[in-house]
């Protein structure tokens, strides 16, 4: 059966993140995951996933200057102290709360020197993570969302993947970017699957919850439970109101 996480870096984003993580179990998902969580303290959010019997799924490496227009550090060159102290302290908030994956930001960058830089900090990642059983997740943005965006294919993630050769460094399958920059989600999907670590999904164009848009996504979760993915899915979509007014696909599904 298909199994759920609620991103509460959209979902529930109106209150507390442990106060989201109780609204997540009460609504039914299976699991949670977030984007940036470090204005709570990681006890007060262990404690509620602990309260919940919820497991925290993923977190972000921070994102620099975010009033600077700054979206990940982990590409720039000249930046890597920055992003390494980023992904320290992404390791040492998973740690603290049972977090299984850390989703490492490139940012804004072009060129082989940002590639390389890339590479060589999710080098540093993977090697500082894996003693602790943490997966390094790296996600292509699509290019209107994220115009200048560093990574923003599947080839291209693989291609990095590869290089970096670490065993513990996986691509996040978003099926809302994916779509926008390339489509062929089910193909894509099956091809890539051995690689992936987290699938996350939303509307297409729009971005809200998944019961309208381009995408069946009645199929796209036949597909991938008929692959055998036994993961919660990512719900990373933008309620546009009230979270709870949004979950008629989640009954759904169930």
């Amino acid at each position: 059966m298909t199994t759920f996480s609620a991103n509460l870096g959209f979902l529930w984003n109106d209150r507390p993140l442990p106060d989201a993580i109780r609204a997540a179990k009460a609504a039914g998902f299976d699991a949670v995951e977030c984007h940036w969580p470090y204005e709570f303290p990681a006890g007060e959010v262990a404690a509620a996933l602990s309260e919940t019997g919820l497991s925290m799924l993923g977190l972000n490496t921070r994102r620099g200057d975010v009033a600077g227009g700054e979206n990940g550090l982990s590409a720039l060159p000249g930046r890597e102290a920055e992003a390494r102290a980023a992904i320290d302290e992404a390791i040492a908030y998973a740690r603290a709360t049972g977090t299984g994956a850390i989703h490492v930001m490139a940012g804004f960058a072009e060129g082989d020197d940002a590639r390389a830089t890339f590479c060589a900090n999710l080098a540093y990642a993977c090697e500082q993570s894996a003693p602790h059983g943490i997966t390094i997740l790296i996600e292509p943005l699509n290019r209107y969302d994220a115009p200048g965006y560093f990574l923003s294919t599947t080839d291209q993630a693989g291609a990095i993947i590869e290089s970096v050769g670490a065993a513990n460094l996986k691509l996040m399958f978003d099926c809302y970017h994916v779509q926008l920059m390339e489509g062929d989600i089910t193909n894509r999907l099956t091809r890539l699957l051995p690689g992936i670590g987290h699938i996350q999904f939303a509307s297409v164009p729009d971005r809200a919850a998944p019961d309208h848009g381009e995408l069946n996504y009645a199929h796209v979760f036949a597909t991938i439970d008929g692959l055998g993915w036994d993961r919660p899915l990512g719900a990373e979509y933008k309620p546009g109101a009230d979270t709870d007014a949004t979950l008629d696909w989640l009954r759904k599904a169930r």
